[in-house]
């Protein structure tokens, strides 16, 4: 799919999935797990939605749970640096820059 916004969510989706595998053990099969099952919902919404683009309101609100995994995996983010299992101060901060432009894209 060659929309923007879909390939920015896609790349962020495979980031955070590879930034959670060196995460503590324990929190592989915590945290870990939920971020990235939000970080990869959300260009799954886009795709499904952009799937139903003929049914406005259908793709509108597959944009908008777009938006709310976008929001979960960022609260995510925040859990697991504020918890020092995410100890690095440069990926987390690109992290939630990414994400704040993704969520204003979706907005």
């Amino acid at each position: 799919m060659d929309l923007e916004i879909y390939q920015l969510a896609h790349r962020l989706a495979i980031e955070i999935h590879t930034m959670t595998l060196g995460l503590p053990k324990f929190e592989i099969y915590e945290e870990g797990l939920q971020i990235r099952k939000s970080a990869k919902s959300i260009p799954s919404n886009i795709v499904e939605g952009f799937g139903r683009k003929q049914y406005q309101q259908e793709y509108i609100r597959f944009l908008v749970f777009a938006h709310s995994s976008c929001n979960e995996t960022i609260e995510h983010l925040k859990i697991l640096f504020e918890t020092k299992s995410l100890v690095n101060k440069v990926k987390f901060d690109y992290f939630m820059e990414e994400y704040d432009k993704l969520g204003r894209k979706l907005n």
